[in-house]
């Protein structure tokens, strides 16, 4: 690769969840919404695309808008958000871009003769008679599209199923209260064949089902893998995208497992949002599979809200059974293995940010206090610059990056710091203290070194602060 890959994966100012990875020719690209850094509600941004060569994961290329939201004729004054899109390669050889917007009922749907091009407007997904799928008596709201193309037939994955609590007034009776749907489109991409119909349950018939502990809820994607049909899906639980397999893509589901949960909680140590090793909040994203190895995307929160995610990624393991092992979120995600045990590293790629006295999910509004751990930025949103910090590391805090390779012969770290703090950094290696690091209050940025100990091997490294008041942390040297 011509660089290390680190997680998230795009740059600092980048701030695309919902990930849909998919591979056309030599490379992969990646579709999702767009957040924008500091904002107010989901998705405010337009459609934008990156690609990366499928042989270096670490060369992301910007390819520009692809979609906006005043494109889709219903909405020429902007007032609705594009949500969680797809993309696949139609029958025809097109690319077609599905999409929901705003507290619409229907999807839309887009086209464009290349992967990254500009998409126009090609219809919405429609009943034979010409009424929109969405828009029927009985039909439900047609959230997060996940498309799938076998041969002529084109599956369509969508549904949004909240508890009661969760539902907006004025969706009403729309909203969908069995599960995931799967409707059968003709090879025109939008005309519906078979009428939807459920294939996941959702929280209000998961009771005494193989789903109970992890009912759908939203995020549909669908891939075929070794002859096997698995589906992906985020579960009530919010934090973790999950798995049903069939030997059909339109029927026979049974529950797979967790891929991965953006504050680890299933493995060891982390059992709820407060015991997390990260702040927490909703997920969406899907498998890639590529030379001979699988790939979870999703993304993680930032600035105490769900209005501001990053795209990750990590490697997935499949078993002979057909199951997938859980993925762990690392700084290394897409790298391949561990990260260099020497260099500068922005502390932005740490994939566990910690509370002395526990973490939280993340809920659909902006926490409003504004001294509390989290991953933020200097500057305007899409401002390209590297600028992406810790804030608000108060008195037993910890990050943790997670993993290098250390040869054993390093000798000194330095970590870049600002704020009105007395204390010290302490660095360990998840067993053992390496390293110490007095601070000093400092309104501006500024770096103390200390020696390292460090064994060789692959380890983890871990910053605890204690002392009184907060500092920002911005990156970190070891030599």
């Amino acid at each position: 690769m011509k660089q290390q890959a680190v997680n998230p994966f795009l740059p600092s100012w980048e701030y695309i969840p919902d990930g849909e990875p998919r591979l056309f020719g030599d490379r992969v690209y990646l579709y999702g919404s767009h957040d924008r850094f500091g904002g107010k509600e989901f998705c405010m941004n337009d459609y934008v695309c990156w690609s990366v060569p499928a042989d270096d994961l670490s060369d992301w290329r910007y390819e520009g808008v692809i979609w906006k939201r005043t494109d889709d004729p219903g909405n020429r004054d902007g007032k609705m958000y594009l949500y969680a899109p797809d993309c696949v390669q139609g029958p025809d050889g097109r690319y077609y871009l599905y999409y929901f917007l705003g507290k619409q009922f229907l999807i839309g749907v887009a086209v464009c003769d290349e992967p990254a091009g500009k998409f126009e407007f090609y219809d919405y997904v429609h009943y034979a008679d010409g009424e929109r799928l969405g828009e029927k008596k009985g039909d439900t709201v047609q959230f997060d599209p996940g498309v799938y193309v076998e041969g002529d037939k084109v599956y369509l994955y969508t549904g949004w199923c909240p508890a009661s609590y969760e539902i907006h007034l004025s969706w009403g009776t729309k909203v969908n209260r069995s599960g995931a749907q799967v409707t059968l489109l003709e090879p025109d991409m939008v005309t519906v064949k078979e009428a939807p119909r459920t294939i996941v349950p959702g929280i209000r018939r998961a009771k005494r089902t193989a789903c109970a502990e992890h009912p759908f809820f939203e995020a549909s994607s669908m891939r075929k893998i070794r002859g096997k049909y698995y589906f992906i899906y985020s579960s009530h639980q919010g934090h973790e995208l999950c798995y049903a397999v069939s030997d059909f893509p339109d029927r026979g589901f049974r529950f797979g497992g967790v891929l991965v949960s953006n504050g680890d909680i299933g493995l060891p140590g982390h059992t709820v949002p407060r015991t997390a090793s990260n702040f927490t909040g909703n997920t969406h994203g899907s498998i890639l599979e590529l030379n001979g190895k699988y790939y979870i995307f999703y993304h993680r929160q930032t600035y105490r809200s769900q209005y501001s995610r990053q795209a990750c990624a990590e490697e997935l393991i499949l078993e002979e059974d057909g199951r997938f092992r859980q993925s762990e979120m690392t700084s290394c995600g897409l790298n391949g293995g561990p990260l260099s045990g020497k260099g500068t590293y922005e502390v932005r790629i740490a994939c566990s940010l910690q509370k002395r006295r526990g973490n939280r999910f993340y809920l659909c509004f902006r926490f409003l206090h504004p001294l509390e751990l989290c991953f933020r930025q200097t500057g305007r949103d899409r401002e390209d610059s590297p600028d992406q910090y810790i804030s608000c590391m108060g008195n037993g805090c910890r990050a943790g990056f997670k993993y290098f390779q250390f040869a054993g012969d390093e000798r000194k770290i330095g970590i870049t710091f600002r704020g009105l703090a007395k204390g010290r950094l302490v660095v360990t290696d998840g067993e053992k203290k390496i390293a110490q690091i007095p601070v000093a209050p400092s309104w501006k940025w500024k770096q103390a070194e200390s020696r390292l100990r460090i064994r060789p091997g692959v380890r983890p490294l871990y910053v605890i602060y204690l002392g009184k008041g907060k500092l920002d942390l911005k990156d970190f040297t070891i030599q």
